[in-house]
């Protein structure tokens, strides 16, 4: 294949890929219908606004209680009485709780329970116009390395919601820009790709506050491609009720990356 089909190709999919990735976004349990996360601590009395039903922590369960008035389901079966509820942990449609349309999935994150109400009718969904992006450019796809800790890390960082969590990290990846090693920690999936939470200059300008990046697993000698091509805005971007974290420390690179998604379009 020469350069130029190579390029050719290469931009192919990068198209393809953005549109995958507006269309998931706009689905009817994508991140634009998140109405809600409640913490389940900040109502013991089980009560929480505009979610039918009564929500009380048990334990290692969440105990739901609903009367036919609810219009509750579980399983697809109407709810009468209490039920006992873990978390989820499948695609948003396929969750145990649903209120018409809305799906109500059971959250635990370090030992605290949540309900998120997933809505397909959101006005965010109906307001949105697509993710603004920076055309594919070869030269934001990157040779990398990957270089494992010995130990998995955590370090706690603030999220989205003003609290602070701990953040799982497995390694880091270096790569050369303008010049010089970079380095970005990451996440180490089980399916072994890499999740990397990163800032650069001009993150809260003309890009979002801070971005993803998913590189697939490394190869066996630990090279990896960093494609700041796709570089993922956060479900954060899409709806205030998600808890990103922040870039741990480390992951605020002092230059520009004009690549990938950018922001929300607002027109």
């Amino acid at each position: 294949m020469s350069k130029d089909a190579h390029a050719a190709k290469d931009q192919q999919n990068w198209q393809n890929w953005h549109e995958q990735r507006a269309a998931t976004v706009a689905a009817p349990y994508g991140p634009l219908s998140l109405t809600g996360t409640h913490w389940l601590s900040d109502y013991p009395e089980g009560r929480i606004p505009a979610v039918p039903g009564s929500w009380l922590e048990d334990g290692d369960a969440v105990v739901l209680t609903a009367s036919a008035e609810d219009g509750l389901t579980v399983d697809d079966k109407p709810l009468t009485g209490p039920v006992r509820l873990t978390a989820d942990h499948g695609p948003i449609p396929e969750s145990r709780v649903a209120h018409g349309e809305r799906r109500l999935v059971v959250l635990r994150r370090e030992g605290l329970w949540a309900v998120r109400d997933f809505d397909p009718d959101s006005p965010s969904r109906h307001a949105f116009q697509g993710i603004e992006a920076t055309a594919y450019d070869a030269r934001w796809a990157l040779p990398g390395r990957f270089r494992p800790y010995k130990e998995h890390r955590s370090v706690r960082v603030e999220n989205a919601d003003g609290r602070e969590r701990g953040l799982g990290l497995g390694g880091e990846i270096a790569f050369e820009l303008d010049g010089e090693e970079r380095t970005l920690q990451v996440a180490v999936e089980p399916d072994g790709s890499l999740w990397a939470v990163f800032a650069d200059a001009t993150s809260g300008n003309s890009s979002y506050r801070f971005r993803f990046l998913r590189p697939s697993a490394p190869a066996a000698d630990g090279t990896v491609t960093v494609d700041f091509n796709r570089s993922l805005l956060p479900p954060c971007a899409f709806a205030d009720h998600f808890i990103c974290p922040f870039p741990p420390p480390g992951n605020t690179l002092d230059t520009a990356v004009p690549a990938g998604e950018r922001n929300l379009r607002s027109h």
